[in-house]
């Protein structure tokens, strides 16, 4: 991939950890500025001021806890302040929870819908009407390939990344031709702090199974997104998979997902 000719701006969110800090060092590679939003400062701070040196770009670090509904805003209003404007919108913030809805923490499961839709709604309709009328845009929203079939044992979080990738799609078809693409990333299972801190690391998805590096995962969304691509599914596997459901009942589906989440000792 070429770097850029004139310096652009990408905000990534999510940016410390896992998939957003490998997004985070990709688009500094590539001659990007950086807005970098997560919701620990000292390493946001850090980040920046590693990558600012690195590759010379502009990095700017923003703390924000984005299942705050009001984090958006704020986020919007200091970068209007600033001078900044977004060519780049990388939606990575996202979490999970694992077990049985009935008995998962009611203010976890809502703070999860307020960051993986929340906030990504709300800043997806902060930069579109910008880059609409600037005719230049990108927008990259990290789904998984959750998106594709009901999660029992992670209910909450299957159903918010189905909303991410519906949401996605029907944004890619709205703005064709329009100068700006939207795209949604379906990773599979990546080997990031995901699962430990929705503490399934017991599950039959992830236990001894070899999963992808979010490096890869990372890249392919990069890619997809200055190729223009609507949907990008890392892995051949994980294309096998989403396929496969699209031709299995719902209900056997459904069934088949809560054999693979369940523990896996039980």
């Amino acid at each position: 991939m070429s770097t850029q000719t004139q310096k652009k701006t990408a905000l990534i969110t999510g940016a410390s950890s896992g998939i957003g800090l490998d997004f985070a060092r990709l688009f500094a590679e590539g001659g990007y500025d950086l807005v970098l939003v997560a919701r620990t400062e000292s390493k946001l701070k850090a980040l920046a001021d590693e990558l600012g040196s690195q590759h010379g770009v502009r990095a700017l670090a923003v703390p924000a806890d984005l299942s705050d509904p009001a984090a958006p805003g704020r986020l919007m209003e200091r970068l209007k302040a600033e001078g900044v404007q977004v060519d780049v919108l990388v939606n990575n913030a996202g979490y999970a929870g694992y077990g049985a809805f009935a008995e998962a923490d009611t203010k976890m499961e809502l703070d999860m819908i307020q960051v993986n839709i929340g906030a990504l709604t709300a800043l997806t309709k902060a930069v579109l009407p910008e880059m609409l009328a600037r005719k230049s845009g990108r927008i990259l929203n990290v789904a998984s390939t959750a998106a594709f079939q009901p999660g029992p044992l992670m209910a909450v979080y299957y159903a918010t990344k189905a909303y991410v990738l519906s949401f996605s799609e029907a944004l890619a078809n709205e703005t064709q031709g329009s100068g700006v693409t939207i795209t949604c990333l379906c990773p599979g299972p990546t080997k990031t702090g995901f699962q430990e801190r929705a503490k399934m690391e017991e599950s039959r998805l992830v236990k001894g199974k070899e999963i992808m590096d979010s490096l890869t995962v990372a890249r392919a969304g990069y890619e997809g997104l200055h190729d223009g691509r609507a949907v990008v599914i890392p892995g051949f596997m994980n294309k096998m998979l989403v396929q496969s459901v699209r031709f299995l009942p719902r209900s056997a589906v459904t069934h088949l997902v809560r054999k693979v989440q369940d523990r896996a000792h039980a």
